[in-house]
């Protein structure tokens, strides 16, 4: 009879125990909304110290930079700009997923070795940024994988992926080469519209986010939203160009204001450095996405005369431009009382972002000895970069006539389709005619995407693939295109 009393009295014990933390697990829970005056509500239901209980979820971002080589210093200068304002607003680092070649800081050419600047007079923005995936790791395929959350799809690199709830919110910044329905990548194939749209489509299906901000930056980066964008997915989006012409580099030797003496290459980009400097220079609990797009959209128009600029645009769901910044980049405490005025200079001129490539390699070759080697090899690489760039324009321009005649053919390639419509009917055929384009007449590289809107147009007349082929053959069967073999730089498509 004891033992079975003490056995009563133990498990009543151990009841009151289960009941009594059962309750203060209760408790913790709802201890943000019961809490003593002045008393901080405890880190792990803020999501983080860095955090704020604002009902937002967790903050997710992905930063691209999709490309290589010191030629291209700004798009990784912009990614690791856009790290340092995200975490300074609070973001975690676990959920911040940066992607980039990661060739630019430790270059041999890099006049400040071990550092990034992203304005003329600005402070080492690459310290600290994780180096998520880097080198080869930087593909399309890989971003779509992260950003579906789809850790077992990844290869190389952290792991890290976009393991988000439906609470959280996402923001994504890609900054690269563009053209007609591409974006660029340092490691072949492009990313293409059509991909990238199934993916948004994919992720909202899974239920996995709030909403989400885009910002993209490159030449005719419009065309990868247009026509394709649906407006119920809770994603807002903005770009640096209309579907049809180019966005610009900014901050370059000889234009005003000029990056510091010993660098030969542009620091930024002009709609990029547009919307962060903004950033850095608001309260971001105050200023609305909305008030940021029209910010940008003056800078990067050139104060709307589109001297040297672009056309800022925006797609998808616009339904909540009015909300806060701070709900996607973070709040940055100290900037709770500024004067939302641009602390910096602003930049007076631009460069196309085609032109970029040739301007650092004309300031390298000013730099050299005369009758250096080096100097010859840059000489040459110039040579050669420019007249692969008139063969790929000379090429496309005779496959033109060659397949709707001398009269239609240019006509016909330049054609842009009504606002709203898509640049390409058949996203495989587009695929297709610029891999059947490569194999005779070598790789497109970043200037020859422009082209990528006569290849949709080829497509959109119903040109089959055998004609194509032929004409190709015709216009570049005598071409040598030793280095710029798809063999060796890769397929496109």
């Amino acid at each position: 009879m004891a033992a079975r009393w003490c056995l009563l009295l133990l498990v009543t014990v151990l009841a009151a125990a289960t009941a009594a933390r059962a309750g203060a697990e209760k408790w913790e829970e709802w201890d943000p909304v019961i809490r003593m005056p002045g008393e901080k509500e405890p880190a792990a239901t803020r999501g983080g110290e860095d955090e704020e209980d604002d009902g937002v979820g967790t903050r997710w971002a992905v930063l691209v930079a999709g490309s290589n080589g010191y030629g291209n210093y700004r798009h990784q200068a912009d990614i690791c700009h856009a790290y340092q304002i995200l975490r300074k607003g609070g973001l975690k680092e676990e959920n911040i997923v940066v992607f980039m070649y990661d060739d630019v800081a430790n270059s041999a050419l890099n006049p400040r070795p071990g550092v990034i600047i992203n304005h003329p007079e600005g402070e080492n923005v690459y310290a600290g940024v994780p180096k998520d995936y880097t080198g080869n790791q930087v593909t399309a395929k890989n971003f779509y994988a992260v950003l579906l959350g789809n850790k077992t799809a990844v290869t190389g690199g952290s792991g890290k992926v976009i393991d988000s709830k439906p609470s959280d919110h996402i923001f994504i910044y890609y900054s690269d080469h563009g053209g007609p329905g591409v974006l660029g990548m340092p490691n072949l194939p492009y990313l293409y519209a059509a991909d990238f749209m199934k993916v948004l489509k994919e992720k909202h299906a899974s239920n996995s986010y709030a909403k989400m901000v885009i910002y993209v930056e490159a030449c005719e980066s419009g065309s990868i939203f247009e026509g394709l964008m649906p407006e119920d997915l809770n994603i807002y989006v903005t770009t640096a160009s209309n579907a049809e012409e180019s966005s610009w580099g900014t901050y370059c030797p000889g234009m005003e204001p000029s990056p510091p003496s010993e660098f030969i290459t542009c620091l930024g980009d002009l709609y990029s450095v547009s919307w962060m400097e903004d950033s850095e220079t608001h309260n971001l609990k105050k200023e609305t996405i909305k008030e940021q797009y029209e910010a940008v959209k003056e800078r990067t128009s050139d104060s709307n005369s589109y001297g040297v600029g672009s056309h800022v645009m925006e797609y998808g769901d616009k339904t909540f431009k009015g909300e806060k910044l701070y709900l996607y980049q973070g709040f940055n405490p100290e900037n709770a009382n500024v004067t939302n005025k641009l602390l910096r200079q602003g930049q007076k001129t631009a460069v196309n972002q085609r032109d970029a490539d040739i301007l650092f390699l004309w300031k390298r070759y000013e730099l050299l000895h005369d009758k250096s080697e080096e100097k010859l090899e840059v000489l040459r690489t110039i040579s050669e970069t420019t007249m692969h760039r008139k063969h790929l324009d000379s090429s496309v321009d005779f496959i033109g006539k060659l397949l709707f005649g001398v009269e239609k053919g240019p006509s016909t390639l330049q054609a842009i389709r009504q606002p709203g419509q898509p640049l390409v009917d058949d996203w495989d055929c587009l695929k297709r005619t610029v891999r059947i384009f490569e194999s005779h007449c070598g790789s497109l590289t970043q200037y020859g995407m422009k082209h990528m809107r006569a290849f949709a147009n080829i497509c959109n007349n119903g040109t089959p693939d055998t004609a194509m082929k032929q004409a190709s053959i015709s216009a570049c069967g005598s071409y040598n295109s030793a280095r710029w073999s798809p063999l060796v730089q890769g397929y496109s498509a």
